[in-house]
């Protein structure tokens, strides 16, 4: 059986990896063994991003709603508790944008929240 060798497979493989390698400074861009470093830590850092983003916006969520509920006298905790008492099913992405753009609308929830904690 004739040797195999990889010519065309390993060509292609490269040419992929300094593909997602353009933009890179220096020799990360042209050479291949930098650019794979690169590129996989690139990978590793878009993953935990994507993770990171999430985590962020609930956090900027939570601060709104803060922010809100301490105006009507009333703190987040127990916001979040009265919301369960009186079974409202809203999340808190939908709260603070209620709270920022509907201001009579997030009166009544408070409202409601305050009658079903008995304050």
């Amino acid at each position: 059986m004739p040797r195999v060798r990889k010519g065309s497979a390993t060509r292609q493989s490269h040419k992929k990896v300094l593909k997602n390698a353009r933009g890179r400074r220096g020799s990360a861009s042209r050479n291949y063994r930098q650019a794979k470093e690169a590129v996989t830590s690139g990978l590793v850092y878009s993953r935990i991003g994507r993770k990171r983003k999430k985590r962020q916006f609930r956090a900027m969520w939570i601060v709104r709603l803060s922010a809100a509920c301490r105006e009507r006298g009333l703190n987040y905790s127990r916001l979040i508790n009265g919301l369960k008492k009186a079974n409202i099913l809203l999340n808190r992405k939908m709260l603070s944008e209620i709270a920022i753009a509907d201001a009579a609308a997030f009166d009544l929830i408070i409202d409601r929240v305050k009658q079903a904690m008995k304050i």
